[in-house]
């Protein structure tokens, strides 16, 4: 039987860290066993559902690399089917009207709590046989067996069991005739041929309902894996209103993709002590059944060091992309800087992400008008005056501009004054940068040019001379 998987996102917000995990999973387990995976966009919820939160969830999935087999299939374009199995439930007496308010059903469970129970619908309406009225508008409850039980051979989980006794009969439809997620999930899950259902562990107590709706109709059975859910760093189920945990979020921060499916692989998942997986590596090895029963939590520090290792390897011309549209939002030209790729292959050792590339990458193309106060006061000095005009006339004498003939001038200057390498190599990167912070000075020196850097150290000798005068 060829492996079957979906992943059914709701529009109705972000799609956040967690939702991707169970994406990934399933698109792995799809993809080790040479299945196919379905992309279906479960959009019933016309109140909360958007336009936007379904785009955001296709260009997620676009920009993570999960391609699917199938779809996306969207739910609103499904109501005739969901109606149809709603009759034929109706008409197998499966299924009946339920005219109860729902203060009727609040007073049901209140008296079950009372007499120590299950808070749940007793079933008042289901034997009775009542065809609505035009004026009435009840909903369709399922019929769930009173005796026995489901069990259910978790591939996360394991082994676990409900009694029927103690599921209700849950609303298929509503008042308005629409169907709920119980009933719609699996008529898409049988109509698409779902052999492996791959979901959070908040879904678990669902699936027993959503087997007996499945037996009644004489549907093939899917496996279920439950995996469990990824908490924040207090603790908390992660939230699809939660920013810090949509996706989005990530990708505007500049990390890579494919370091981001590694973290989330890890989370849950693991073999031996094997950190970095390629694409390859995680579709060969996953197995679904090795995924921990106890929920993760995020690490942001860990993701950092995880994508600075994928940084080393950076796709190029991704990184120019990203790079172009960061310094676009920024207005920053980059026509008068060195290229892209130079930066790119300068800065990527350096920087956790494309963002932080971007960011300490600013000072070559923009010019900055003034000094921060702490670090002029500490370092542009009138110690550093003489060696400083040094190193800037022996720049300008220069004529080739090559980074070891600046590495030598700058090396000699300080063996000339017998000064330590930062005693100089600070006040140059405040000088060049604006900050104490820089790569190497000849190569950030090269890539700046001759005519800017020679600007931004004559700037700074003023400045030292200027606040520095008897």
């Amino acid at each position: 039987m060829t492996i079957k998987t979906r992943f059914a996102p709701s529009p109705t917000g972000s799609l956040h860290i967690g939702g991707v995990r169970t994406a990934l999973y399933s698109w792995l387990h799809a993809r080790h066993n040479n299945g196919s995976f379905v992309l279906r966009i479960e959009d019933t919820d016309l109140e909360r559902s958007t336009d936007e939160a379904t785009d955001i969830i296709l260009k997620c999935m676009d920009w993570l690399g999960l391609d699917y087999d199938e779809g996306p299939y969207y739910q609103t374009q499904r109501s005739k089917r969901y109606q149809d199995v709603i009759e034929e439930l109706l008409e197998t007496d499966n299924a009946y009207y339920c005219y109860c308010t729902k203060d009727e059903v609040e007073n049901m469970r209140k008296e079950a709590m009372k007499r120590g129970e299950k808070p749940k619908y007793n079933g008042y309406w289901r034997n009775k046989k009542r065809i609505p009225k035009s004026t009435e508008k009840p909903v369709i409850r399922f019929k769930n067996p009173l005796d026995g039980e489901v069990v259910l051979d978790d591939l996360v989980q394991g082994k676990v069991v409900f009694n029927n006794e103690e599921l209700d009969d849950l609303i298929i439809a509503r008042a308005d005739g629409s169907a709920t997620y119980n009933l719609s999930v699996i008529v898409d899950d049988m109509d698409m041929k779902i052999t492996d259902v791959i979901r959070g562990d908040d879904h678990l107590n669902n699936t027993p309902r959503q087997i007996n709706i499945l037996k009644s109709l004489k549907a093939n059975i899917p496996n279920y894996a439950h995996i469990p859910m990824i908490l924040d760093s207090d603790g908390k189920k992660l939230s699809k209103r939660n920013s810090n945990a949509s996706i989005l979020t990530y990708r505007d921060e500049g990390y890579i993709p494919e370091a981001l499916l590694n973290y989330l692989i890890r989370l849950g998942w693991s073999k031996g002590d094997q950190e970095i997986f390629s694409i390859k590596e995680m579709i060969s090895d996953f197995d679904i059944k090795k995924v921990n029963k106890s929920s993760s939590s995020l690490n942001i520090k860990k993701l950092r060091w995880l994508n600075q290792q994928y940084m080393k390897d950076i796709n190029i011309s991704k990184a120019v992309k990203f790079l172009t549209e960061f310094f676009d939002m920024k207005n920053v030209s980059i026509k008068d800087g060195p290229s892209l790729e130079e930066l790119i292959e300068f800065q990527k050792d350096r920087v956790h992400t494309l963002t932080e590339l971007a960011e300490k990458s600013v000072f070559f193309y923009s010019d900055f008008d003034e000094y921060d106060n702490k670090l002029a006061a500490k370092h542009l000095i009138a110690e550093v005056l003489e060696p400083m005009s040094k190193f800037c006339q022996s720049l300008e004498e220069l004529n080739d501009w090559e980074s070891i003939k600046i590495k030598n001038i700058f090396e000699s200057t300080i063996n000339q004054y017998e000064i330590d390498f930062g005693m100089l190599a600070q006040p140059v990167r405040v000088a060049i940068t604006g900050t104490g912070i820089s790569p190497s000075i000849d190569q950030t020196l090269y890539l700046l040019g001759k005519a800017k850097s020679l600007v931004r150290l004559h700037r700074a000798i003023d400045h030292i001379k200027n606040n520095t005068a008897s």
